[in-house]
Formats: structure tokens, sequence, C-alpha cells
């Protein structure tokens, strides 16, 4: 029997081109940005896509909500498809989509099955839009209208996200420095860390320290892994070529690469 090639894992940020912009007035308290993914026609395949604690509403051809990942998802996207994204600002989806993160790891939803006939709207309207560049604003002034009856994000969330992904101490104390920080009970700080991020402060933890991590091997510079895992937070070399394996699902070697190319 014969057998497919094996294709090589390619980090979304090598395939095609990527943009960010900041958001419409009306957004700017829950939503970090409105970004734009072009693929190119030659493309064929699945990209990969490494957690980072976010959600984003995505509008192709329907609309849909992707939820936190916990290891890297792996979308198949039609050559010269155009993606447009809004990303939520940290712990600010819950309100919008009326549920916990709980129920949307790792998984893509389409809003029809969350919001009903007013996804069923939007969407309508989206596809009479002519181009990405008017459904991007129509999007944006659709979502500004619901604004103003959604709740305010909750200020543990942002916070929360913002200690640990300033943070690069060990993993050592995670729960007992947010719970110091925040001033609420371990269990308290588990429940809101599970509402509004899907999973416990440790795995967001976890997943910030490796945004840190990615961040600095895309500086690219003489540094090796043993001195970046020193600068981020791991143990050690070994620890921090384990996670890249674990959450992205390529060697530490191939990864690096692609992060610094």
């Amino acid at each position: 029997m014969e057998t497919k090639p094996k294709v090589n894992p390619v980090l979304a940020s090598r395939v095609g081109h990527y943009a960010e912009a900041a958001p419409t007035p009306a957004l700017r308290e829950h939503f970090l940005c409105v970004w734009k993914h072009v693929i190119p026609d030659d493309h064929a395949g699945s990209i990969t896509v490494v957690p980072d604690g976010c959600v984003d509403l995505l509008w192709s051809d329907r609309l849909v909500v992707v939820g936190p990942d916990i290891t890297a998802a792996n979308p198949d996207l039609a050559s010269g498809a155009t993606v447009l994204g809004m990303r939520f600002r940290p712990g600010a989806a819950a309100p919008w989509l009326g549920l916990p993160m709980t129920e949307i790891v790792g998984s893509q939803i389409d809003m029809l099955d969350i919001w009903g006939e007013k996804a069923r709207d939007f969407t309508g309207r989206l596809q009479d839009a002519r181009g990405m560049r008017e459904q991007a604003g129509l999007l944006q002034q659709l979502l500004g209208r619901m604004a103003v009856s959604v709740e305010a994000p909750c200020r543990d969330g942002a916070l929360m996200f913002e200690l640990l992904q300033n943070d690069a101490g060990s993993e050592g104390e995670v729960v007992s420095r947010l719970t110091r920080r925040l001033n609420v009970s371990e269990r308290t700080l588990r429940r809101r860390s599970h509402h509004l991020f899907g999973y416990g402060p440790k795995t967001l933890d976890r997943i910030l320290r490796f945004q840190r991590f990615q961040a600095l091997a895309r500086q690219g510079g003489q540094a090796g892994l043993a001195d970046m895992a020193y600068a981020t937070g791991y143990a050690d070399q070994a620890h921090l070529s384990r996670e890249i394996q674990s959450l992205s699902g390529m060697t530490a070697r191939a990864f690096v690469r692609q992060l610094a190319a």
C-alpha cells in the first residue's frame, strides 16, 4: 500500500501574509486586535498554531469562535483563502459568548450554535460585503453595537494574564503568587481561571512562558537554547525542549529555525 510522504509542521507565521491592526474605539475594552491572514495560492496542507491563551472570532465563509488551546492546532486552510479575525482581550470572551471557556477548549464552534439568529444576521450581512476590507469594517460595526450591552471584561483575568506574561521566574509557586497579588483564595483563583481561560493558572503560566520563549527566539541573535531556557523561566534546556515538542509538535531545532527565519 502506498504511503503518503510525511509533511513537516509549518508555523502559521511562515505561511502567507498576516497583519494586525487596532480595533475600533468601541471595541478596545473587549478586543486586542483585528487581524487578517492571507493564504498563498500555492499553499497546500495544514498550518500549526501554537497555544497563546487567547480566544478569537474568525470569519472566512462562516463566523466561528476558536477556543483556547492547550496543544497546537493544525487547521487546514484552502489555497488562496483569507481569514479575518477578532482577538478577545485576555479573559474577555466569556461575557460575549455566555459560557465558560472550559466548554470550548481546543474547539472551533460555529457561532450559530452560540448566538443563533444574531449569528445568522451577521453571516448574511458579511457575505453581502464586498471584499475583506469592507467585511472587517462591517464586523467591527456589528460587534460595536453589541458591546454597549456586554459586561466589561473581568479585571482579575487581565491582571492574571499580565502577571504571568511578564514573570520570567520558575513555575514553582504560580498559584501562591497569584493568590497574594489578587487577594483571593486558591479555590477562587482556579474557578476564575477555568471560567475565563478554560484551564487552571498553572496551565496558563505554562502557555505564557512558552510565548515568552517565542518572543525571545524571534529576535534571533547568538543565544542558544540553554540561555533562552534560563532567560524565560525554564528549569534547563531539556525542560524547554520537552515543552516545545509538547506544545508545537516540533523538535526544538525545527521550531527555533522557523521562528528566526
